[in-house]
């Protein structure tokens, strides 16, 4: 049996988060063994760095959560206003938490509401309300795909 579009959304969004956890480790650990070849010991490396490389993990990271979030809004098309809602201010809380830190040099160039994590709580918090409603109501055309007419050859 195939499975409910909404396990198959679940696997795609787990292994995407898997796949930039991946790829944020490794390269952590590059840059960990690039600082410690040039200064020749194992003490860590410049905070200047680190928090450049930090800005450019939470850029990543960002920029995959909006990438994951747009092609959410197109799909929930037909579900109630109120998920909808929810859903596309995800998007708008992500757009903005990209925005600053694509601008941001350093941390202070952050304000302290974009360094808190309850924004990124809420927006889980919507995603699993959005995960929770098509688990109990999946939309039929997800179960039998779109409707259209047969064309009869003449």
């Amino acid at each position: 049996l195939p499975l409910p579009q909404t396990e198959v959304f679940k696997q795609g969004f787990n292994q995407k988060l898997q796949e930039g956890q991946k790829k944020l480790h490794q390269m952590w650990l590059d840059w960990s063994r690039k600082s410690s070849k040039e200064s020749g010991d194992e003490t860590s490396g410049e905070p200047e760095e680190m928090e450049s490389l930090a800005l450019l993990m939470a850029r990543s990271i960002t920029q995959q959560l909006q990438v994951t979030c747009c092609k959410i809004v197109s799909a929930i098309q037909g579900l109630p206003s109120n998920l909808q809602g929810k859903v596309k201010q995800s998007l708008n809380t992500i757009e903005e938490l990209h925005a600053a830190f694509s601008a941001a040099n350093s941390f202070q160039d952050l304000s302290s509401s974009v360094l808190t994590q309850r924004k990124l709580a809420v927006i889980q918090e919507y995603m699993e309300e959005l995960l929770d409603y098509l688990k109990n109501n999946i939309p039929l055309s997800w179960l039998v795909g779109p409707f259209s007419p047969r064309v009869e050859e003449v």
